[in-house]
């Protein structure tokens, strides 16, 4: 029985972070969005930066490795950022 419940404790949890990701992730794009709409801004890049650190964070509790912050190089360009995105297909 014990079995159970740690299986589904852990069914719930890995379920939680898959939506916190996914919430997450449609922040960063609204905040990037924000960032292009008319002129990138200290605030956009300010959120996004922020995003990208909760996502890692919970990438790192999910258990996948991260080891770079995933981002388009025209819009770290525009904001001044000096960074190459990692490949997303990994």
């Amino acid at each position: 029985m014990q079995l159970n419940r740690n299986d589904s404790a852990a069914s719930t949890r890995a379920r939680w972070l898959a939506e916190l990701a996914d919430a997450i992730e449609n922040a960063q794009q609204l905040a990037w969005q924000l960032g292009t709409a008319e002129r990138p801004s200290a605030e956009a890049r300010e959120l996004y930066g922020r995003l990208e650190a909760a996502r890692i964070e919970v990438e790192t509790m999910r258990g996948i490795s991260v080891h770079t912050p995933i981002a388009d190089p025209a819009w770290l360009d525009a904001l001044g950022w000096d960074r190459n995105p990692p490949d997303r297909s990994v």
